[in-house]
């Protein structure tokens, strides 16, 4: 059985790393302002499943095939990386988009492809396949059983956590647009925030040791 110190460890790296903009939080925002609330719930639902796909990969030793072949780690890493840094640089350079800034080009699309574009969107997402590689790992105790078992609660906890801050942040994105897209300054300011966020994000993520070294 985890611990409590796990629970509320897992908790807060997950917070931290759903309140960063990322590839999900995009992808959730676009479609909850262009196409509405519906539909950002059902690409959400889609996320969700991502997270069920990384925790059952995990559970079947993920993180031990990263620390078995380091190189692969190693790879995963700098790719997940430069996707965090180009996704920086979309905000940061002149002409930059904010994730809360409408699309109004974005067509709409049907169920199916609002649940395969999110499920995608979040197996896609260097931020979750280094959650689940290398930081979830982190928390397991020797004592507490089988490392699997650990690796199942502790996911749930993340995906509860995830799933809740996407949830608010999608349901709110309609308002937020609104309310930056009438005050252009803020908007700047977001952007520049958000992009410097991701782009710290990605150096951290370069920079990281691999499971093998820590």
């Amino acid at each position: 059985m985890i611990t409590p110190a796990a629970v509320g460890g897992v908790a807060l790296v997950e917070l931290g790393m759903a309140l960063t903009p990322g590839p999900n939080m995009i992808h959730l925002a676009s479609r909850a302002i262009t196409q509405g609330p519906r539909a950002g719930l059902v690409s959400l639902s889609g996320t969700a499943m991502g997270f069920v796909c990384y925790l059952l990969a995990a559970a079947a030793g993920l993180s031990a095939l990263f620390t078995a072949v380091p190189l692969a780690y190693t790879v995963v890493k700098l790719a997940g990386a430069a996707y965090l840094a180009y996704l920086a640089w979309g905000m940061l350079k002149p002409g930059g988009r904010s994730p809360f800034a409408p699309d109004r080009d974005l067509p709409p699309v049907s169920d199916a492809r609002l649940f395969s574009m999110g499920l995608l969107t979040n197996l896609l997402n260097p931020k979750i396949a280094l959650l689940y590689a290398a930081l979830l790992p982190q928390f397991l105790d020797p004592q507490a059983g089988p490392a699997s078992e650990q690796l199942l609660q502790l996911g749930a906890v993340q995906i509860i956590v995830g799933v809740t801050v996407n949830a608010l942040i999608m349901l709110g994105a309609a308002r937020v647009s609104g309310f930056l897209a009438a005050r252009p300054r803020v908007m700047t300011a977001q952007r520049f925030t958000a992009g410097g966020l991701l782009g710290v994000f990605a150096l951290r993520t370069a920079l990281s040791d691999t499971p093998a070294s820590t």
